[in-house]
């Protein structure tokens, strides 16, 4: 099926009650809009649930645990996942890169978090399928088709082969989506370092690099100061003015520390930022486009095309950070 015909799905018709194929693709038409419809009215108040305050806390609350060692992984590996991604987008049809585009493919995204497993879950059952067991996409199709059936007295729909389409592109659309929880902790760890570094060290420091750099200086400084041999006072002054190189060691243990405790940070930071990116609408954005990608798919039967740009927003302020830093 190409990417521009419309899903179609198999209908046990007698042969004297044939229904024909416009019929079929305007009723499936028109229950993915009637539920995706449905879907965009409960996003307000999924997002009052699970994203303001209470729920923003017992949606966070799972970070406490292995979430704690799984987001500075997630942290550190981002950056390679983003240039698998990018890999993949610009290697999709070119005969002599299909190897790269394959291994590509297998790069795991990182650690699913329990946050993002919980919040996956939470899209799936009460945004998704508005809390019923089972693909609530899938009544609305039969409901459809079923009323065409009834028009020409034929047998049952047959609807095993859409289920078996739509699965797999809303588990792609919500692995997509939980990218955009560790990206978003990231922006808040840029967002953060700068606004402690302009406030605490009267520097600007776009990330834990720069940050971690900024703090190595300090601890340097403070090393020097105490072994100067007139003294801590004096040696302050002195290294005021000709502050010392920082080891490499030092610099690099220092960058360790910040950015563990920054992922710390990040894991419950949610609790924090949730509320914050729901009255800005961040939220809602990211919802509605989740919606907006999976009815393009459904409707028209591709591969999930769902690519936030969190990720690639996170990966050039670390980039930034790093030039700023001097490691590139």
């Amino acid at each position: 099926m190409s990417a521009d015909t419309p899903v179609t799905m198999p209908i046990a018709t007698s042969p004297e009650q044939n229904i024909s194929e416009a019929e079929i693709e305007q009723a499936i038409r028109s229950g993915i809009e009637r539920y995706f419809d449905d879907c965009r009215a409960r996003v307000p108040a999924f997002i009052d649930r699970h994203f303001h305050y209470p729920g923003a806390i017992a949606t966070n609350r799972m970070a406490l645990g292995w979430d704690m060692l799984r987001a500075p992984i997630n942290l550190l590996w981002a950056p390679v996942y983003a240039l698998v991604c990018l890999i993949k987008i610009l290697t999709p049809k070119r005969t002599g890169l299909m190897w790269l585009h394959g291994l590509a493919n297998r790069v795991p995204a990182g650690f699913t978090t329990r946050v993002q497993q919980h919040i996956s879950h939470l899209i799936q059952v009460d945004l998704l399928d508005n809390g019923r067991k089972g693909p609530l996409l899938e009544s609305y199709l039969i409901e459809e088709l079923e009323a065409v059936c009834e028009r020409h007295t034929c047998e049952p729909v047959d609807h095993q082969r859409f289920s078996q389409l739509i699965e797999p592109l809303v588990a792609d659309a919500l692995s997509q989506y939980r990218l955009t929880r560790t990206a978003s902790a990231d922006i808040t760890n840029s967002i953060s370092c700068t606004v402690l570094g302009a406030f605490a060290f009267q520097k600007f420091t776009p990330g834990g690099i720069g940050l971690g750099v900024v703090l190595a200086s300090m601890l340097a400084k403070t090393l020097a100061a105490q072994d100067f041999i007139l003294g801590e006072t004096i040696g302050s002054w002195y290294y005021s003015w000709f502050p010392p190189e920082p080891s490499l060691a030092t610099t690099a243990s220092v960058m360790v520390a910040v950015m563990a405790a920054l992922s710390a940070f990040a894991a419950l930071s949610g609790v924090v930022f949730d509320p914050v990116q729901a009255a800005v609408g961040l939220h809602r954005r990211r919802l509605h486009k989740l919606l907006d990608h999976l009815q393009r798919d459904v409707t028209l039967s591709t591969q999930s095309s769902f690519r936030p740009k969190d990720q690639f927003v996170a990966r050039v302020l670390d980039m930034f950070d790093m030039i700023k830093s001097g490691l590139l």
